[in-house]
């Protein structure tokens, strides 16, 4: 009679490393768990442009814009009106200022335009007013918290607080009026061949911008030549008012979403079939950068005080 002796039990080697799973998984939980990485990638993404990113972004185009306005005002071909020599209109994001505030620490490089592109890079001079220095009320328009949030700080500046712009005309010192915000009464107009400058950001906690604030100064200095307007008071577009956000339909934020929901899908499929450890090796990096991409162009959709 033949024994047959029963199979040895197996033993696992601890160090063998273990076939990811292979189970099928329905295309729709695919899609729903490559929806919820995406949407987790964006909010991550959001939260640190905002906090993170866009301060460190605002430092280096401040730096930027500093080098170019100091050698253009050393050549005195700083812009002067709202075009330049041959007449044509300035282009968005063109330093035209240098704006201190003591009381406050500010020291920042104003842009021209307003729109929330401009004001990314700095606070942002209204084109259908006169340059700051000039006969005319000026308007410049700077973001509360976001990017640097220059002009965060605008609520603490008191009756009687001074302050100065450099422009290509020269140094301009204003004293502040008032601060005022919705509702409270505005000053009288001012006079004919004087100066004023109205700083504008938003009101509200950090990040939830809730209304306008102003801060009216009057210019104590005399005032330079001003150069006819080419731009009419009021005809700005809705892009450049206060608190307004981006127009036009966002491509690249649809490009550059749409390559974060293919890779998220990715990374769910790699997840069940290739391996954790390899998933996070490979399609953590790529999901960073196209979460930040994505969370850059979705803040130029913003209150462009924000």
């Amino acid at each position: 009679m033949t024994v047959v002796a029963p199979n040895p039990p197996r033993i696992r080697d601890r160090g063998a490393t273990v076939t990811p799973s292979l189970t099928r998984i329905p295309t729709a939980q695919h899609l729903a768990r490559g929806a919820l990485l995406t949407l987790a990638a964006v909010l991550l993404g959001l939260t640190t442009q905002l906090l993170v990113v866009s301060h460190l972004q605002h430092r280096a185009a401040q730096q930027g814009a500093f080098d170019e306005l100091r050698a253009n005002l050393a050549l005195g071909t700083a812009p002067v009106a709202q075009t330049d020599p041959q007449g044509r209109l300035l282009a968005p994001g063109t330093p035209v200022a240098l704006l201190r505030i003591p009381s406050l620490q500010v020291r920042e490089v104003v842009m021209e335009g307003t729109d929330s592109h401009v004001l990314i890079d700095g606070p942002g001079h209204r084109r259908d007013t006169p340059m700051p220095g000039q006969a005319g009320t000026s308007v410049l328009l700077g973001r509360a918290a976001a990017y640097g949030g220059p002009f965060g700080r605008l609520s603490e500046l008191k009756s009687g607080d001074a302050f100065t712009v450099t422009t290509g005309q020269g140094k301009v010192s204003y004293r502040v009026m008032d601060v005022r915000r919705a509702g409270d009464p505005a000053p009288a107009p001012v006079a004919a061949g004087k100066g004023r400058l109205v700083l504008v950001t938003a009101t509200g906690p950090a990040y939830l911008p809730a209304g306008i604030l102003r801060v009216d100064a009057e210019q104590v200095s005399a005032t330079a030549e001003t150069p006819a307007a080419t731009i009419r008071p009021g005809t700005l577009p809705e892009s450049e008012q206060p608190m307004a956000a981006g127009s036009g339909v966002p491509w690249p934020l649809v490009m550059w979403l749409q390559g974060l929901a293919l890779v998220s899908i990715a990374a769910v499929w790699a997840w069940y079939r290739w391996g954790r450890h390899q998933t996070w090796i490979v399609f953590v990096p790529v999901t960073a950068v196209l979460g930040l991409q994505v969370a850059a162009q979705v803040t130029q959709l913003l209150p462009n005080l924000l």
